[in-house]
């Protein structure tokens, strides 16, 4: 199943937006469903002690450059989630594991897998972040997806308009949280202390994140 399309989110910045897409935090808390999105070390993950672990953690959103460079999501890194996705009468919670494979601003790729009960996945997805002629930042992903069991047995007219609500809540809440947090505000500007560095690690340009 193929799922693609560009949203676009108003008064913002590549640099702005591609801040907030580097924070697990606030993607957990901006996904629909989504219970927790940590950082773990391989693809084979207890959700049992990541359950407790995210409960001991109970991290907050934040417009704190800093803050967000220490756990934004890292190119070759592992990151594992709990997600609910209403599917028609179906609601499985899907334990998923995502790898991020190429991350360099202005585009991010990654891959990965989720399994519920007698429903999985397997996906490939990418995101590219484009200055909008009006102020704007279009954010165009993709997604090539498996699906299997009882989910893959409603068919891609069902499953096609849930993604499509799915994202569309996704960044909807995206813009609200930018909004909110006025993450540009936050950014060290080039030249203070430690700013540049600080940047460049959140915007993929480091050798560790490009």
């Amino acid at each position: 199943m193929n799922f693609n399309g560009t949203f676009e989110l108003e008064e913002t910045t590549v640099d702005e937006v591609w801040l907030a897409l580097s924070d697990p935090v606030l993607i957990a808390d901006a996904l629909p469903g989504c219970e927790f999105l940590l950082h773990v070390e391989h693809e084979d993950v207890d959700f049992d002690e990541l359950a407790e672990r995210a409960a001991e953690e109970d991290a907050e959103l934040t417009g704190d450059p800093e803050v967000i460079a220490a756990r934004a999501f890292r190119e070759g890194e592992w990151y594992a989630g709990l997600v609910q996705v209403s599917v028609g009468p179906v609601n499985p919670t899907f334990e998923t594991v995502v790898h991020i494979d190429d991350r360099d601003q202005p585009r991010m790729e990654a891959s990965g897998e989720g399994t519920s009960g007698d429903s999985s996945f397997e996906m490939a997805s990418w995101m590219e972040l484009e200055a909008t002629d009006d102020g704007g930042v279009a954010v165009a992903w993709g997604t090539e997806a498996d699906v299997f069991g009882k989910v893959a047995g409603m068919g891609q007219r069902v499953i096609n308009p849930v993604a499509n609500r799915l994202v569309k809540r996704f960044f909807s809440e995206v813009q609200s949280r930018l909004r909110d947090l006025q993450l540009a505000d936050a950014a060290p500007e080039a030249g203070e202390s430690d700013g540049q560095g600080i940047v460049d690690r959140l915007l993929g340009r480091s050798n560790e994140s490009s």
